[in-house]
C-alpha cells in the first residue's frame, strides 16, 4: 500500500451513521440472494461468539444474523447476552421448555429474535402500507398458520404492487421477493447497532 493511500485513509475514514446502516445491512441483505444455501434448520452446535451453521445450509434466521454479521455485529451474542440477563423475558420456557439459554440456537429461532428487537430495537405498528416499511427494517410473518419467518426490507420497489421488496429464505435459499403482504404480519421492527449511532 503506498503512502498516498494510507493518508487518504487516515484523512477520509468511513463514518458509520443511522443513514449508512440502511444502505450497508441492505447491500449486505441482497448479497445473500447470491449464496447457495439449502433450507436445513436443524439443531447444531456451532462456536461462541460469531458461530455459524456451514454456509450452504439456513433457514429465515440465518439470513438476518448472516447480513448483520456482514456490517460487524455479531446477533448471536447480543441474542446470547440479553437472554442471560433477562431470560424470563424471552418465550423460550413457554416455547421450548427450555430453562436456560442455548448459544447454538436461540439467536436462530423468530420469537427470540423479536423479543430481542423489541427490547434492543424498534417497534412499529403493523400497517398494510407499502410505504410504512422502511429499507433496513425487519419484518415477521406468520405462514402455515404457525411457522415464524422473518425477513429484510429492502430499497428495490416492486413494478407489480410498488411494495419494497423483502430478502428472506422461505425454502429455497435466500431471495428477493415482492412478498411483503403474502402472509399475516406479526412484527415490523428495526435494530441500528451502536456503532452506527452518532
Amino acid at each position: 500500500m503506498s503512502q498516498i493511500t494510507v493518508i487518504v485513509l487516515i484523512l477520509f475514514p468511513k463514518i458509520s451513521t443511522a443513514e449508512s446502516f440502511t444502505d450497508d445491512i441492505v447491500s449486505a441483505a441482497i448479497d445473500r440472494t447470491q449464496h447457495n444455501v439449502i433450507y436445513d434448520g436443524r439443531y447444531l452446535s456451532i462456536p461462541y461468539p460469531n458461530g455459524d451453521v456451514p454456509e450452504n445450509i439456513g433457514v429465515c434466521t440465518d439470513v438476518i444474523i448472516r447480513a448483520y454479521r456482514t456490517i460487524g455485529t455479531d446477533l448471536q451474542k447480543l441474542v446470547h447476552e440479553d437472554m442471560l440477563a433477562n431470560f424470563n423475558a424471552y418465550p423460550s420456557k413457554r416455547i421450548w421448555g427450555l430453562n436456560a439459554t442455548d448459544r447454538n440456537i436461540d439467536h436462530r429461532r423468530v420469537p427470540n429474535l423479536q423479543t430481542f428487537l423489541v427490547r434492543q430495537g424498534e417497534k412499529f405498528a403493523v400497517s398494510d402500507k407499502g410505504k410504512d416499511y422502511k429499507a433496513g427494517d425487519l419484518v415477521t410473518w406468520m405462514v402455515s398458520g404457525n411457522l415464524p419467518h422473518i425477513g429484510i426490507v429492502t430499497d428495490k420497489i416492486s413494478l407489480f404492487t410498488g411494495n419494497p421488496m423483502i430478502v428472506h429464505n422461505i425454502g429455497a435459499g435466500p431471495k428477493l421477493d415482492d412478498m411483503l403482504f403474502s402472509y399475516p404480519i406479526t412484527g415490523h421492527y428495526r435494530y441500528v447497532p451502536n456503532s452506527y449511532m452518532q
